[in-house]
């Protein structure tokens, strides 16, 4: 049984909240799957890619999981900054 705290904001966490699939797809938005293989060299994204098979081996697979997460952070990391950036271009 789940209890309040299971269910606690963390606000410290950017992942909290954002599905796999949801940081899978906007990766492949962000990149395309021949592009997302060269950032990260895993063969579901090179040979024949999906969304579904992705996810799978993904989810299968936590030192892939944790690289797709990493990236994803660093791109929303990056994002963040060019944004700050052109808001005020002396930072």
């Amino acid at each position: 049984m789940h209890t309040d705290s299971d269910f606690q904001e963390q606000p410290n966490n950017p992942l909290h909240g954002v599905t796999l699939e949801q940081i899978l797809r906007y990766l492949v938005r962000y990149y395309g799957w021949r592009n997302l293989y060269y950032e990260i060299e895993i063969r579901c994204f090179y040979n024949d890619p999906g969304i579904k098979s992705s996810l799978k081996f993904l989810r299968q697979t936590p030192w892939a999981r944790a690289k797709v997460e990493e990236l994803y952070l660093s791109l929303l990391e990056e994002q963040k900054m060019e944004r700050e950036f052109e808001t005020d271009p002396t930072l």
